[in-house]
């Protein structure tokens, strides 16, 4: 079975059912499902190749999920890209990928630069007010004949391309196969319980690992999406969220810091929530135990992930997290996870090593980047690159990225023990450390922090503070504050942007 699949399945259980709610527009299941095919009889009349690939530049909305079923349907393969990328990076993405077709947004302000690189790729575009040499979204939907067949696919076929960095050269593509995504949302669904019942409040782009697969599991399930595009105006985020008395919220380290720092989530009736998830970089123990202060009654599921593994490695059952808080948990249904020193062999409990993982979520690479997919797979494992241990009951705790690890004299220290440190001092909304270069000792620790409305704080009172609760070695020989911190727009901290010491 395919994504595709489990999509027509929903359909023809509950046709009337709502299946994303965006703005002022709700659709159902059936009219999602009559615009995926018109999409799908309209690619496949133009010639559109099995394997060939469809690039698609749309902020989340129904022509998104359109978009990408219906290229899915046609035998495609769906490149998503970063909306918020410059046209100079879009079209490199474009260019590696070998697209044939761009579906994008007419309002897009990179649009009008992007266009001239197109080459030979045919585009689309949807909210098109004037006369241009594209394809009309809207004069597809209203031409297509329904009632194609969709084009037959195997698991091991290309499904969709994933770009995770690397905008000259030879970007990182990551190639999921259909028998990659339809596996990694069944083990989601397996932990979730997701049931045609849920719904979700999302913020999380669909161009990124995370936002995918949430996207996908609520649609293969029959559940409900209600789409923010955005997190600018928080109290905003909440009244929808209580209005349409959605059950489930996901969202990365930044998004809880940010909305712990802007509302108070006991101001709002949430009583219909019933889970939270949190991936996308490890959160503070310390925001955790707040969000669940707030919302007693709500499943707080810490997980981790990959792009590389679709998206979904381990998870920590809610009912374990005040007593393996801090641990991401345990390798989701289906997935096998190791811990391995530099020569690839098994370390003992407790001891450190690098995730590695199996599973039928592993990607069978990068899209035209041999050298880098050697350097990740070996054997059907994923060197994922997070150094890890795991305590006695199996649960893994990650200790940080090895490309993240400071060095200072002899030691090797995670920033991230140190962030939840200072995590802990009232008045820190957020907090980052890097090492930066010394000439003594290799590496000195440098924090930057964001602190809480409200609140001033000292370097020397976070000095003070870490010294109560750290080696000595490991407090912050420098501290600087900051308005908020440089992320990407899947919400992790670009770190190399911190490490220049101001005099």
């Amino acid at each position: 079975m395919t994504l595709v699949d489990l999509l027509r399945a929903s359909v023809e259980r509950s046709p009337e059912n709502e299946a994303i709610i965006h703005q002022q527009r709700r659709i159902s299941y059936g009219a999602l499902w009559g615009q995926v095919s018109a999409l799908n009889a309209f690619l496949q009349g133009q010639g559109l190749r099995t394997g060939e690939r469809v690039a698609l530049l749309l902020e989340n909305s129904p022509e998104y999920a359109v978009a990408c079923y219906g290229t899915l349907a046609a035998g495609g393969v769906v490149v998503a890209l970063n909306t918020q990328a410059k046209a100079r990076d879009l079209a490199n993405w474009l260019r590696h990928s070998g697209a044939s077709w761009l579906i994008a947004d007419a309002r897009h302000a990179e649009l009008a630069a992007l266009l001239p690189e197109c080459g030979t790729c045919r585009v689309m575009l949807v909210n098109r007010t004037e006369h241009v040499d594209t394809t009309d979204w809207n004069m597809m939907l209203g031409t297509a004949v329904r009632g194609t067949d969709c084009v037959p696919v195997t698991a091991s076929d290309l499904a969709q391309i994933i770009y995770t960095s690397g905008t000259t050269g030879a970007p990182k593509g990551v190639m999921l196969s259909h028998g990659n995504l339809y596996a990694n949302t069944q083990s989601i669904l397996a932990y979730l319980k997701l049931a045609a019942a849920d719904s979700i409040l999302n913020v999380l782009p669909f161009y990124y690992s995370y936002g995918n697969s949430v996207l996908h599991t609520h649609l293969a399930t029959g559940a409900r999406l209600v789409l923010e595009n955005s997190l600018a105006y928080p109290h905003a985020v909440m009244q929808t969220m209580a209005r349409e008395r959605v059950t489930g919220f996901s969202g990365v380290p930044s998004t809880f810091a940010l909305l712990l720092s802007r509302v108070k989530l006991s101001d709002y009736d949430l009583s219909s929530l019933r889970y939270l998830t949190q991936a996308g970089g490890a959160m503070p123990p310390a925001h955790i135990q707040r969000c669940k202060a707030a919302l007693p009654q709500v499943r707080f599921i810490v997980m981790y992930g990959q792009t590389e593994a679709t998206a979904r490695i381990a998870y920590l059952p809610p009912e374990k997290l005040e007593e393996k808080l801090g641990a991401i948990g345990i390798a989701i249904p289906g997935v096998t996870m190791e811990l391995r020193d530099e020569h690839g062999k098994s370390v003992a409990r407790g001891a450190t090593g690098e995730i590695w993982v199996r599973g039928e979520n592993i990607m069978p690479g990068y899209w035209n980047n041999p050298e880098a997919t050697a350097r990740v797979l070996d054997d059907g494992w994923l060197k994922t690159g997070d150094l890890a241990r795991q305590d006695d009951d199996g649960y893994f705790y990650i200790h940080g990225r090895s490309s993240d690890m400071i060095k200072t004299g002899a030691h090797r220290i995670s920033p991230q023990e140190i962030e939840e440190a200072i995590l802990e001092l009232e008045g820190v909304a957020e907090a980052a450390v890097v090492g930066v270069a010394d000439e003594i000792l290799g590496e000195i620790i440098k924090a930057v922090i964001v602190p809480r409305v409200g609140h001033a704080l000292e370097p020397r009172t976070v000095q003070a503070h870490c010294h109560r609760r750290l080696a000595l070695y490991k407090v912050p020989k420098i501290v600087e504050f900051a308005s908020e911190l440089p992320k990407t727009a899947s919400g992790k901290i670009k770190r190399f942007l911190l490490t220049g010491a101001k005099s």
